[in-house]
């Protein structure tokens, strides 16, 4: 068989990533992993993680990352700051084209995660993670007996809303048409939650607060052009989540939202290529998820480089 350069490249640095580098390390699998930023993904943003197991008082996101990082390390595993162009998945032999130059692998894990699609407004940014999320099984326990607005129609949206009236006193459902496009039995749940109250035909036009605290959302009403100010204590945002896979050839497939579609064993359609995480196709987005797609994918790799020799 043809050298490469590794058993096995990992690509992306979040839980999925680190997680499946440190079985791969522990494996004794010649690995490296690139991750074209900083470890960590999105959870580096998340100003603070309650639901990940064995911290009982939670921690902030970016500490969870240096643990996790602190820990891939201590077994050898390089991780390298490069970003990856494009993909030949074509032979036995997976070839990775990157921003200075090319590597080859017996096996690759994709755990490059999803990005949540922004509103474009300002205040977004200035507020994430102070205010502003995207995940409302993150940070609706922040909000409790607080007002908060929720953006978005579709089945994510109307689930975490309902979801935000466990902790909020109030959720102003905000979205752009008069009528929902989640499934009837979310659309009925939510109508008939006295603490959702729906704000249709209406677009958030910027999201305001003093430096560090969200005070209120401005919000337009697209068929009166009326704009007026919700005041609320925070805002969370559910108009799409984009994969990160603009690399990806078209060979591997994906669902109809761009997800790498995986069997149990998190292999794609291509053999030898797996994916892990936010951006496999799956019914949950979580660190703790996101670990075991790592563990998992790590495993099936070795076992997979085991039975090319």
């Amino acid at each position: 068989m043809e050298k490469t350069d590794y058993d096995l490249v990992i690509i992306g640095g979040g839980p999925a990533g680190l997680t499946a580098g440190l079985f791969a390390a522990r494996a004794r699998l010649n690995v490296v992993l690139l991750e074209m930023l900083m470890p960590g993904g999105q959870v580096a943003t998340t100003d603070w993680i309650e639901n990940y197991p064995g911290f009982p008082e939670g921690l902030s996101g970016p500490d969870l990352v240096m643990k996790m990082t602190e820990q891939t390390k201590r077994f050898g595993i390089p991780i390298e700051s490069k970003e990856v162009q494009a993909m030949d998945l074509s032979g036995p032999i997976k070839k990775i084209s990157l921003d200075d130059g090319s590597m080859t692998a017996k096996a690759i894990i994709i755990a490059t995660g999803a990005s949540p699609r922004k509103l474009g407004v300002p205040g977004e940014d200035l507020f994430y993670g102070k205010g502003v999320s995207f995940c409302g099984t993150c940070d609706a326990p922040f909000y409790r007996d607080q007002v908060v607005a929720a953006v978005g129609g579709g089945d994510t949206a109307v689930k975490e809303s309902i979801y935000l009236t466990k902790f909020a006193k109030k959720v102003y459902l905000i979205h752009r048409r008069d009528e929902l496009r989640a499934t009837k039995i979310l659309q009925e749940r939510a109508l008939a939650n006295e603490k959702i109250e729906m704000v249709w035909d209406s677009v958030v036009t910027s999201i305001n607060g003093a430096p560090m605290t969200v005070g209120s959302v401005s919000v337009k009403n697209v068929k009166t052009e009326e704009t007026r100010d919700l005041k609320v204590d925070g805002c969370f945002i559910w108009v799409g989540t984009t994969p990160n896979t603009q690399f990806l050839p078209e060979a591997v497939k994906t669902n109809e939202w761009g997800f790498i579609v995986t069997d149990q064993h998190c292999e794609t359609s291509i053999p030898g290529v797996f994916a892990a995480g936010d951006v496999r196709d799956t019914p949950l987005r979580q660190v703790v998820t996101a670990v075991g797609d790592g563990a998992l994918a790590a495993v099936e790799a070795e076992h997979y480089i085991e039975d090319m020799k």
